[in-house]
């Protein structure tokens, strides 16, 4: 799972824990890790939701990273344009411990 360059530090300082992305079908699983480019910390995905946009809560709103609904609409928007009908996957996931 890709984030944007600005995103990277602070998914790896476990700051950021849900993504929300317009995917035509979900492209990770729970129980999947990823590797964060440029961190070298793994992430584990928790759950995958498909849900309309209007239902993100202001509470994944926060954990995106984002300040506001309308940011976190314009970052997920990269495959096309989201209303709030508009199904996404929601993504809650964790940073992996290091051992």
């Amino acid at each position: 799972m890709q984030f944007s360059r600005e995103l990277r530090p602070r998914v790896a300082a476990g700051e950021i824990t849900v993504s929300v992305r317009l995917w035509a079908r979900p492209q990770v699983r729970p129980g999947g890790t990823h590797v964060v480019p440029g961190t070298g910390v793994t992430i584990q995905i928790d759950d995958v939701e498909l849900l309309p946009f209007h239902a993100i809560t202001d509470d994944d709103v926060r954990a995106s990273g984002e300040p506001d609904r309308e940011s976190l609409r314009t970052r997920a928007a990269h495959a096309g344009p989201i209303a709030n009908d508009t199904l996404v996957h929601r993504i809650s996931f964790h940073v992996v411990p290091t051992p």
